[in-house]
């Protein structure tokens, strides 16, 4: 029985002349102005827009927290199944015979920036400690936070934020991209990569509709790293100039100020724009091959000052552990608990407390945050004359809840983001993996860059913990810096005088190099989606888009009274759409490899 050939006609039509020529003007149009008014939005009502971003995403993670973390857990497993499989592990992302066009290190170098770069300079020690006073374990009481005993746990689940899942997220929209683009000779946008489910459907208003989800998803991730980078680089500075005016100092945690922020956040995108004017060749490859030098100088720091030995038994014991409990992590989902689910649970002394303190122990039971002390402190006056078992016992009835708002916060939190990112990350790896084979492209972007991110954890947050746990001054120093300041903190406990400003200098120089990177290969990106999958895109239009995202970035951080809640709230709500449309290119590959395969027969 015949094949049909697969629908390849794929028509997005572009201005010929005029300002938008080469661009198609419905994906451009709808874009900007969905990002100009969530631009003058968040510049005209700051604080109503950051608090109703942050209502709307409570209520989104409640209903969608469950569908967060399935499917990212198929992404995973689907491709590894996919690279497995001889006949489609063996498919090469062109036309038979065709030599990558990078160069092993370019195109490690380039995925590394670009998939990472900046979030590992802000979380190498920040992720780690902050699980490791943190976590599914700790949350239910198995164990204490910031102890021995939550080394573990707290590497499991570093590894699974920064491992096989987060990097699954990429390379699904990248190898959905790269197929169709070079097996298909299909433009290079994401409409592409749904054309066997939806086919002439992608050539309308709907396909219109799912390459602007992609360019708004793209400018919300590139903003929520972004903006965690800025406050990263204002650190830096700061801790190399003591400039007063770029932190407040008054609070219990020193905080870039929003001069600060604003001012490394010009700098940042006035370099990004002109990297992205240079284009993927020049810019983008330098900078990323600068990034990885200066890089293997930190962690060679880190090796050499640091707690080597510590790091490395860490990383044996804590690989061991992630692929123990790698099923159970990809699809252990929570919902939200009820307060009649709570209070079926309770014991009956809670039961049968008023509806005002039922309601205040609900509360505190469910909070995810917090530890049987301090649930136990905060008890009101009825609920703490109950015995200490009913009182455990009552906070035991809550763990479930407990899991949901962790893993809400954490977990999906990630998820969210690595996902809003996808499609900026999956379009560039697309664009740099031609003629590479699919297992290449699996292996080689999904479990070389989590073993590496493995190493970066364990070495850089590995030697924080350990000065922790050695030292009762270093731990509090450490453990009570901000996210964006704990790696120069962790620096400032291994080394000292003209060496320690040294390093610091180069890892301000890293941020910049980094952000530059994700910034400028963002703005690459969402040219060539609006432009109906160009690779070579106008000048004056990268210009634009990164002054628009230069905008994007500063009203959020202003909104809501200051802070990146707001960008990070707008992300997750922006990556719900997108992580759809994901689910949609797993279906499609996996059709279009199956019926590839029966075409070959």
């Amino acid at each position: 029985m015949s094949i049909k050939p697969p629908f390849t006609e794929l028509e997005i039509n572009t201005q010929d002349s005029g300002f938008y020529e080469g661009y198609s003007l419905p994906i451009a149009l709808i874009s900007k102005i969905s990002m100009v008014l969530l631009v003058l939005w968040a510049l005209v009502f700051p604080v109503g827009a950051g608090e109703m971003l942050s209502y709307v995403n409570g209520t989104l993670l409640k209903s969608f927290n469950v569908f967060y973390i399935i499917a990212v857990g198929v992404f995973a497993f689907f491709l590894f199944v996919v690279a497995l499989i001889p006949s489609t592990g063996r498919r090469t992302l062109g036309v038979a015979g065709q030599k990558p066009e990078f160069s092993n290190f370019s195109w490690f170098s380039m995925m590394f920036g670009a998939g990472l770069g900046v979030g590992l300079m802000t979380f190498a020690t920040a992720e780690p400690l902050g699980l490791w006073g943190s976590n599914p374990l700790v949350v239910s009481g198995a164990v204490a936070g910031n102890s021995e005993d939550a080394l573990q746990s707290a590497y499991r689940y570093t590894f699974l934020h920064y491992g096989f899942h987060a990097w699954a997220i990429y390379v699904v929209t990248g190898l959905s991209l790269a197929y169709y683009a070079y097996t298909r000779d299909m433009p290079l946008t994401i409409r592409s990569a749904l054309t066997p489910l939806i086919g002439r459907f992608a050539n309308g208003f709907f396909g219109h509709i799912i390459d602007v989800l992609g360019v708004v998803a793209t400018i919300l991730g590139v903003s929520v790293t972004i903006g965690f980078g800025v406050s990263q680089l204002v650190d830096g500075v700061y801790s190399i100039t003591g400039a007063g005016w770029m932190m407040d100092t008054t609070g219990e945690t020193p905080v870039a100020t929003k001069t600060g922020l604003i001012v490394a956040l010009v700098l940042i995108m006035g370099m990004s724009i002109v990297s992205a004017v240079s284009g993927v060749g020049r810019g983008v490859k330098y900078l990323s091959n600068l990034n990885l030098v200066l890089s293997l100088i930190l962690l060679l720091t880190f090796i050499i000052f640091g707690s080597f030995v510590f790091a490395m038994t860490t990383y044996a014991t804590s690989f061991v552990d992630y692929i123990l409990n790698f099923i159970q992590m990809s699809f252990g989902a929570y919902s939200p608990m009820s307060l009649e689910e709570f209070t079926a649970a309770a014991p009956a002394s809670v039961q049968a407390l008023g509806a005002e303190d039922l309601a205040s122990v609900y509360s505190s039971a469910t909070g995810p945050w917090g530890s049987l002390g301090g649930f136990t402190e905060g008890l009101p006056a009825a609920a703490a004359a109950l015995s200490e078992a009913d009182i455990a016992a009552a906070y035991e009835a809550g763990n479930e809840g407990r899991q949901f708002g962790w893993q809400a916060g954490w977990t999906t939190f990630y998820w969210a983001w690595w996902i809003a990112f996808s499609p900026f990350v999956g379009l560039f790896l697309a664009r740099i993996s031609k003629g590479r084979s699919v297992r290449e492209f699996v292996l080689g972007a999904v479990i070389a860059p989590s073993l590496v991110c493995f190493a970066w954890m364990t070495i850089l947050g590995g030697t924080a913990i350990d000065l922790s746990l050695t030292d009762e001054a270093a731990k509090a120093s450490i453990v009570g810096a901000s996210n964006s300041a704990k790696l120069f903190v962790t620096l400032e406990q291994m080394l000292s005088g003209g060496f320690l400003q040294a390093i610091i200098i180069m890892c301000v120089v890293l941020i910049m190099t980094f952000l530059v990177t994700s910034a400028d290969s963002g703005i690459l990106v969402m040219n060539t989606i609006m432009s109906g999958g160009a690779e070579e895109t106008g000048v004056f239009h990268r210009i634009i888009w990164g002054v628009i995202l230069t905008l994007v970035i500063g009203t959020l951080l202003l909104a809501g009274g200051g802070g990146l809640s707001a960008l990070q709230n707008a992300m997750i709500i922006g990556a719900l759409p997108f992580t759809i449309i994901m689910v949609g290119m797993v279906l499609s590959l996996t059709k279009a490899l199956y019926n590839d395969a029966r075409r070959d027969n």
